[in-house]
């Protein structure tokens, strides 16, 4: 039923796909590809909230309410991605209570990862913050994260500044729980990586 109302388009790096404010006429699954949703501040800086990946959807929440985006998203690499008209989504959802019922869910998951997000980003320091990142990024056959994003876009995304940033990963690096080249990061050791999360847990 979904695949029959999806469509599939193909965009660009760095093609813009939706501005904040702009009428939600749909939703989005990334099929290939990776795609940045973020804000602009009023000098035009840059803060990423999310990076998406294959399978996961991005401006759902958005077809509901007042009905506009509430950010940007551009794509962050060459990207394939099935897009869901809003009036066609919402019959289904009508007809299908159950597919309504799943969708709560997605966006319950939703909520409380950004929930998790916001109390880093208060409550813990940045090596810590850094370690969460790392572990819920972290490919589990390789044991590696590779940045879709620059380690300045990073550094925003994380609440802090390049310098701080480029100094922590020194740290954990020194410390022997990771190692960097470029933008790969491997997991050396994931259990001191979780204790450091714990550590600051409030």
């Amino acid at each position: 039923m979904l695949l029959s109302i999806s469509k599939t388009r193909e965009y660009n790096r760095g093609e813009l796909l939706f501005e904040e404010g702009q009428v939600a006429d749909g939703f989005y699954v990334v099929v290939r590809g990776k795609v940045k949703v973020f804000k602009l501040s009023p000098d035009g800086r840059e803060r990423i909230l999310h990076v998406i990946h294959p399978g996961s959807s991005f401006a759902d929440a958005a077809i509901f309410g007042d009905g506009a985006f509430p950010a940007f998203a551009t794509c962050i690499d060459l990207s394939s991605l099935l897009f869901f008209p809003k009036d066609q989504f919402l019959g289904l959802l009508h007809r299908h209570p159950q597919l309504a019922i799943n969708m709560i869910a997605g966006l319950s998951r939703f909520l409380r990862n950004f929930a998790t997000q916001i109390e880093d980003l208060t409550f813990r320091e940045v090596p810590a913050r850094l370690a969460r990142f790392l572990i819920s990024e972290c490919d589990k056959d390789s044991g590696q994260v590779n940045l879709a994003v620059s380690k300045a876009q990073l550094a925003s995304n994380l609440g802090t500044t390049s310098e701080t940033l480029s100094r922590t990963l020194r740290k954990l690096a020194d410390d022997g729980l990771i190692t960097v080249q470029g933008r790969t990061i491997s997991l050396i050791d994931t259990n001191r990586l979780h204790d450091l999360v714990d550590a600051e847990r409030c």
